[in-house]
């Protein structure tokens, strides 16, 4: 069976690097593999690179930026069809269609042959324009009106119902099965454009190998990290972006008690930990963008707790990553966090835009090593119980092999 994804890059950004360790996970169980994406990292020749016209995209992204549509200039995915990777696929696996790389209207012509499962990232699918509609839920009933067009991706024009309206046709031409990676994405498809497919929940799976516990003490050395700290970690592509909601850690933090701050200290992972470091007042360690395993998986061992206090996600790989190694969490009740910070088993969920309920839950975590230790314990028993990248894929396996069958009984139809 051969499988082309079609994503934003290889490994640069969090579907990025879900893909990337799906595709991984498919060729370890003789899959063979292959991606089409918008930015390339690697230099692997089961990643090729989507060719651009820039000469025509420029002036077309002139005029549908200012109409208030993102992507439509992408003329060139309409060729995809021409490309080796494309003639040899027996499916498609969509994964990240935005990031300013792919015209979602070439869909219809790029499933018309053959069938793709579309992995959602994110709500940008089935939303006038973003990627994550916060307390909006005008998406269900044709968007217009946006209460947030600066949200990623922003748009300088409202034109979010007629986006929506764009996409709605799109699905109405399409062959596809969606993947949802959360149980909170699950319920809002099935509310979408896009409840007219069979819906799957798949979660994102991880190498536990690549990620488990490490020695704590040895860790810590490796980092400088001073002897008697407790050590709190946040990471993130990008530690200033507001949906990652660094702006909340800073006040939580500066609501710790002084007996307890003093004694803390803050490791990050992710471009601007220096801004972070200078207001939150107290010891920092900035790792930087950091993408090999093994750095990552030395950082989360060396934490007493991953504090991420996102504002919108799906299922962060930064909490995923976290539980494999076997830190306990804490992060607020939004989206598909739920799923791996789980209150007394895994970490402390607070209230969504509560800094003081935030900060309660570091304090109660950083005080009780006996509640510690247990959720260290029960982080990587649900890591290797529902999350290994072998499951993951083998579940990509089957649901592959169900979408082709379907499609060749669907053919066979036609035929007689």
């Amino acid at each position: 069976m051969n499988v082309l994804h079609i994503n934003q890059s290889d490994i640069s950004g969090g579907a990025a690097i879900a893909g990337y360790r799906l595709h991984e996970g498919l060729l370890a169980q003789g899959v063979d593999s292959r991606l089409l994406v918008g930015q390339v990292e690697t230099s692997s020749d089961r990643v090729a690179l989507l060719q651009r016209n820039k000469r025509i995209e420029k002036p077309l992204w002139s005029v549908s930026w200012r109409l208030g549509f993102n992507y439509l200039n992408h003329i060139n995915s309409f060729d995809i069809p021409k490309h080796s990777f494309y003639k040899n696929a027996d499916i498609l696996n969509f994964h990240n269609l935005h990031n300013d790389y792919f015209n979602y209207l070439a869909i219809p012509a790029l499933t018309e042959n053959k069938p793709a499962v579309f992995t959602l990232h994110d709500m940008w699918s089935f939303t006038g324009h973003c990627a994550y509609s916060y307390d909006c839920d005008r998406w269900k009933t044709g968007c217009g009106q946006c209460p947030y067009p600066e949200a990623y991706p922003a748009v300088p024009k409202d034109n979010t119902r007629l986006e929506w309206k764009l996409k709605n046709w799109v699905y109405s031409k399409a062959n596809l099965t969606i993947v949802t990676l959360s149980q909170w994405l699950t319920q809002q498809v099935k509310q979408s454009i896009l409840n007219r497919f069979p819906i799957h929940y798949i979660p994102n799976g991880i190498d536990t190998e690549a990620y488990q516990p490490l020695d704590p003490e040895q860790c810590r050395s490796l980092l400088s990290i001073p002897v008697g700290k407790k050590v709190l970690m946040f990471g993130a592509e990008s530690l200033t972006n507001t949906r990652k909601g660094g702006d909340l850690l800073l006040k939580a933090l500066q609501n710790l008690p002084p007996s307890l701050k003093a004694e803390t200290m803050l490791l990050t992972i992710g471009r601007g930990g220096e801004a972070i470091s200078e207001a939150v007042g107290m010891t920092t360690v900035n790792l930087g963008y950091v993408s090999g395993d093994r750095l990552k998986s030395i950082a989360y061992s060396a934490a007493d707790l991953c504090i991420f206090p996102t504002r919108a996600d799906n299922l962060p790989l930064v909490l995923q990553e976290s539980m494999a190694c076997g830190t306990p969490m804490v992060s607020f009740k939004i989206g598909g966090v739920p799923d791996l910070v789980r209150p007394d088993v895994t970490g402390y969920l607070a209230t969504p835009e509560d800094a003081d309920d935030f900060c309660h839950g570091i304090m109660q975590l950083l005080e009780d090593d006996n509640l510690r230790d247990r959720m260290s314990q029960n982080c990587r028993a649900i890591a290797l119980a529902e999350y290994p990248i072998e499951l993951q894929a083998q579940r990509y396996i089957e649901l592959y092999h169900q979408v082709l069958n379907r499609q060749s009984r669907s053919e066979q139809k036609v035929s007689a």
